[in-house]
């Protein structure tokens, strides 16, 4: 049964029935009708941001499990690479030093290759850039290996050729001196005897009569031979291969012939005094890649470790070159 209100009526001083007007009922039923809808949109909006849908539970938990194989993907990842640092190392350390071989820098395994100076944490990427970055790694590690791959392969052919190798380093004294007394002047800075100031003096003198025969210090192919005025005179300069070249200078007379395969051992020359130079002897320079290096050092075959010792004190004790 409908309710019906009534109210006091104070100037009829009587009760009077409620009448409420059709517009009034209209905005009434607007309220409410806007009201539910506001309060319907809040619902859902707390309901999506804080309640997960099945879908999105089922997203969530593939997308943990897949940032969770990531990790574990990277941690192997970090664990080949320090073997392959160990690897890298040891080529460069270990096997290229045994066989005087110049190491292999990190550009050349990798050209792409750039440090990163800050740790991406995983949490900040998304899920295409994970990918990304998985996939720059493995691709980065591959480059690596098949580099260090082509490495060994080359450290392979050194091993075969490890007597080549040997006969290519220079091993012996280029005039005979049997009691180590013909050493004038050693590697290092000098007394010009021309000039009278200190210079860099790049080899050894031995002191010889004149037209004493020169051999060649390890097996190689004759690069010059004949008279330069580059201050050295007469002077043969012999590739041995492998970064080794050796300097003979101030011949009297050049017995080798440039092209010419040479043996160690073998006559090239004969000592004199021509060039830039004060007296009979001959100048011996041995370099090494590119760069002069002492000489003394060079001798293995020849001396005992007292000659050697000997040696070393003789080339250091004078104090002026002979050229």
């Amino acid at each position: 049964m409908k309710k019906i209100k009534y109210f006091f009526n104070t100037h009829t001083l009587r009760f009077e029935k409620v009448e409420v007007p059709l517009r009034v009922r209209l905005l009434q039923l607007f309220g409410f009708i806007a009201a539910s809808i506001v309060t319907g949109i809040l619902i859902v909006v707390i309901l999506f941001q804080y309640i997960d849908s099945p879908k999105e539970k089922l997203l969530r938990q593939q997308n943990t499990a897949f940032r969770d194989s990531y990790s574990v993907l990277q941690e192997r990842l970090k664990q080949v690479e320090l073997q392959m640092i160990e690897l890298e190392d040891r080529d460069n350390e270990v096997y290229r030093s045994i066989f005087e071989a110049t190491p292999i820098p990190d550009s050349a395994r990798v050209q792409e290759m750039q440090a990163k100076k800050e740790v991406r944490l995983i949490q900040s990427l998304s899920n295409n850039e994970l990918i990304e970055d998985m996939k720059n790694q493995l691709n980065n590690l591959s480059l690596r290996m098949a580099f260090q791959s082509n490495s060994f392969v080359e450290i392979t052919t050194m091993v075969k050729n490890k007597e080549k190798l040997l006969r290519a380093i220079p091993a012996i004294q280029p005039v005979s001196n049997k009691n180590l007394k013909r050493v004038a002047s050693g590697f290092g800075y000098r007394i010009d005897p021309l000039y009278k100031d200190y210079r860099l003096h790049a080899g050894l003198d031995f002191s010889a009569p004149m037209g004493t025969p020169i051999y060649a210090t390890s097996d190689g192919v004759i690069q010059a031979a004949g008279f330069n005025t580059d201050g050295y005179g007469n002077k043969v300069v012999i590739n041995h291969g492998y970064g080794y070249q050796t300097l003979y200078a101030h011949m009297v007379r050049v017995k080798a012939k440039v092209g010419q395969s040479i043996k160690r051992g073998e006559v090239i020359g004969y000592v004199g005094s021509t060039g830039k130079s004060t007296g009979a002897h001959l100048h011996y320079e041995v370099i090494k890649r590119g760069a002069k290096v002492d000489p003394v050092y060079y001798f293995f075959n020849d001396l005992t470790p007292a000659q050697f010792d000997r040696m070393l004190k003789a080339a250091a004790a004078n104090k002026q070159s002979l050229d």
